[in-house]
């Protein structure tokens, strides 16, 4: 995979921003959480950041959001670090599933019941049940903390707004919620753990606080810019390979194609996206597509991912 020089980066990526944000008028800003239909429809911004500390960033890229689903991705790397992998995989499968994010349908169909992958929202609920914690408080405040060292940022925190307007509307989550604790899969009180999964999905950040996480995804762990190793390496593997398979919903495989790149989607219009080896992303377009992604960001990605021949494969 050929390096490019990160001026060169700079230089463009304004250009390729631009280029991609009309794309945000046939998408969709997201309203079954209502809090989160105040987002502004044509935003779009990106940060990149090199294991060599240098970034180049685009755009609407000082924006918060909230990271939603992208924050499934280190509740599962935490829910390794306490319990390892055959606890973990014991409760959760390991494969796509072809559904919507929030479809509960194969947990009736196919058998053992447990969910398909940690990245979908029954996956993740139940991700969130085995975290460690004496009460919901503590299991998110780890959450949250894990999150502020791998942004570097102790900034962090719990958009409330939106938190409520998820608790509130999120009958669709308690229904997998309950009807994963019937069939033995969720363990603990049902409403802490959806009390958890609703507060690390509205903890706020931007587009260079995943481009920080990111970077320390696409270094095995070790975050290059302070030379601590923050995940074990084989635990990063696993997250990256989920990423890879259903990071973006739905649309995973289309992305691979397209794009190339790990990446995780979140709702909110973030896309948590690296390069192996050298670069974390952060991008930040809230029109989404019908697959629940960024309309403007998945461009995005596709333009930066073939100007720079970026795919893995």
């Amino acid at each position: 995979m050929p390096s490019y020089d990160i001026g060169t980066i700079r230089e463009r990526l304004a250009e390729w921003v631009e280029a991609s944000r009309p794309y945000a008028a046939s998408g969709r800003v997201a309203s079954y959480i209502p809090e989160l239909s105040k987002s502004p429809h044509n935003a779009l911004g990106v940060s990149l950041l090199h294991a060599s500390g240098e970034s180049a960033t685009a755009g609407d890229c000082g924006k918060k959001f909230t990271m939603q689903s992208i924050s499934k991705v280190f509740t599962l790397i935490l829910a390794l670090m306490d319990n390892g992998e055959e606890e973990v995989f014991r409760k959760v499968g390991m494969e796509p599933t072809g559904d919507n994010f929030n479809s509960m349908l194969k947990l009736e169909l196919v058998r053992p019941g447990i969910p398909f992958n940690p990245m979908i929202n029954a996956g993740a609920i139940t991700i969130s049940s085995l975290i460690r914690g004496s009460s919901p408080e503590e299991v998110y405040g780890r959450i949250l903390d894990f999150l502020r060292v791998l942004a570097g940022n102790r900034q962090l925190s719990c958009d409330e707004a939106v938190y409520l307007s998820e608790s509130e509307t999120g009958n669709l989550n308690r229904s997998i919620a309950y009807f994963l604790k019937q069939n033995g899969v969720l363990s603990g009180n049902v409403e802490a753990v959806l009390d958890v999964y609703f507060r690390h999905c509205s903890i706020q950040a931007d587009c260079a606080d995943l481009a920080r996480m990111g970077l320390v995804l696409a270094c095995g762990g070790l975050d290059p810019l302070t030379g601590n190793r923050l995940i074990p390496r084989r635990y990063v593997q696993i997250a990256k390979t989920f990423m890879t398979t259903c990071g973006m919903y739905n649309a995973s495989g289309e992305f691979a194609i397209q794009v190339g790149l790990p990446a995780k989607s979140g709702v909110s219009g973030g896309i948590l996206a690296l390069v192996p080896g050298q670069y974390g992303i952060g991008v930040f377009g809230p029109a989404l597509n019908d697959k629940g992604n960024s309309q403007a960001g998945v461009h995005l990605l596709e333009v930066i991912s073939r100007e720079l021949d970026w795919s893995m494969f």
